[in-house]
Protein backbone atom coordinates (compact mmCIF):
# COMPACT_ATOMS: atom_id res chain seq x y z
CA UNK A 1 0.00 0.00 0.00
CA UNK A 2 2.87 2.36 0.75
CA UNK A 3 4.28 1.69 -2.69
CA UNK A 4 1.02 2.90 -4.19
CA UNK A 5 0.27 5.93 -2.01
CA UNK A 6 3.64 7.56 -1.33
CA UNK A 7 4.37 8.36 -5.00
CA UNK A 8 0.96 10.03 -5.20
CA UNK A 9 1.34 12.09 -2.03
CA UNK A 10 5.05 12.89 -2.42
CA UNK A 11 4.60 15.66 -5.03
CA UNK A 12 1.65 17.08 -3.10
CA UNK A 13 3.64 17.20 0.13
CA UNK A 14 6.64 18.72 -1.67
CA UNK A 15 4.44 21.36 -3.34
CA UNK A 16 2.92 22.31 0.02
CA UNK A 17 6.40 23.02 1.39
CA UNK A 18 6.62 20.27 3.99
CA UNK A 19 10.02 18.83 4.76
CA UNK A 20 10.40 15.54 2.89
CA UNK A 21 12.48 13.94 5.65
CA UNK A 22 9.61 14.67 8.05
CA UNK A 23 7.16 13.15 5.57
CA UNK A 24 9.24 9.99 5.23
CA UNK A 25 9.51 9.53 8.97
CA UNK A 26 5.79 10.20 9.36
CA UNK A 27 4.99 7.52 6.76
CA UNK A 28 7.20 5.00 8.55
CA UNK A 29 5.62 5.72 11.94
CA UNK A 30 2.07 5.50 10.60
CA UNK A 31 3.02 2.21 8.95
CA UNK A 32 4.29 0.94 12.29
CA UNK A 33 0.96 1.86 13.87
CA UNK A 34 -0.87 -0.08 11.18
CA UNK A 35 0.99 -3.24 12.16
CA UNK A 36 -0.73 -3.33 15.56
CA UNK A 37 -4.22 -2.09 14.67
CA UNK A 38 -7.08 -3.94 12.99
CA UNK A 39 -7.88 -4.73 10.20
CA UNK A 40 -4.24 -5.27 9.23
CA UNK A 41 -2.78 -5.94 12.70
CA UNK A 42 -0.05 -8.14 11.28
CA UNK A 43 1.94 -8.29 14.52
CA UNK A 44 -1.14 -9.37 16.48
CA UNK A 45 -1.85 -12.21 14.08
CA UNK A 46 1.79 -13.34 14.18
CA UNK A 47 1.64 -13.36 17.97
CA UNK A 48 -1.60 -15.35 17.82
CA UNK A 49 0.05 -17.97 15.62
CA UNK A 50 2.98 -18.29 18.02
CA UNK A 51 0.94 -18.34 21.26
CA UNK A 52 -2.09 -20.44 20.39
CA UNK A 53 -3.73 -20.52 23.84
CA UNK A 54 -4.31 -16.72 23.98
CA UNK A 55 -7.45 -15.30 22.40
CA UNK A 56 -7.03 -12.71 19.66
CA UNK A 57 -9.21 -10.28 21.59
CA UNK A 58 -6.84 -10.48 24.55
CA UNK A 59 -3.93 -9.70 22.26
CA UNK A 60 -5.66 -6.63 20.86
CA UNK A 61 -6.61 -5.48 24.37
CA UNK A 62 -2.95 -5.79 25.31
CA UNK A 63 -1.98 -3.63 22.36
CA UNK A 64 -4.17 -0.71 23.46
CA UNK A 65 -1.41 0.83 25.62
CA UNK A 66 1.07 0.64 22.76
CA UNK A 67 -1.49 2.15 20.40
CA UNK A 68 -2.10 5.03 22.81
CA UNK A 69 1.63 5.79 22.96
CA UNK A 70 1.89 5.58 19.17
CA UNK A 71 -1.04 7.98 18.72
CA UNK A 72 0.63 10.37 21.17
CA UNK A 73 3.89 10.04 19.22
CA UNK A 74 2.15 10.83 15.93
CA UNK A 75 0.37 13.80 17.52
CA UNK A 76 3.67 15.16 18.84
CA UNK A 77 5.35 14.77 15.48
CA UNK A 78 2.47 16.55 13.77
CA UNK A 79 2.44 19.36 16.34
CA UNK A 80 6.21 19.76 16.66
CA UNK A 81 8.03 18.74 13.45
CA UNK A 82 11.30 19.93 14.98
CA UNK A 83 11.35 16.72 17.05
CA UNK A 84 12.00 14.79 13.86
CA UNK A 85 14.10 17.41 12.10
CA UNK A 86 16.50 18.33 14.92
CA UNK A 87 19.26 15.86 14.03
CA UNK A 88 19.01 16.23 10.21
CA UNK A 89 19.16 20.03 10.58
CA UNK A 90 22.37 19.73 12.61
CA UNK A 91 24.17 18.03 9.71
Amino acid sequence: MITLTVPIFYPIVAAQGFDLIWFGIYVVIVTEVSYITPPVGLNAFVLKSVVKDVQLGAIFRGLVAFLAVDVLRVALILAFPLIVLLVPNMM
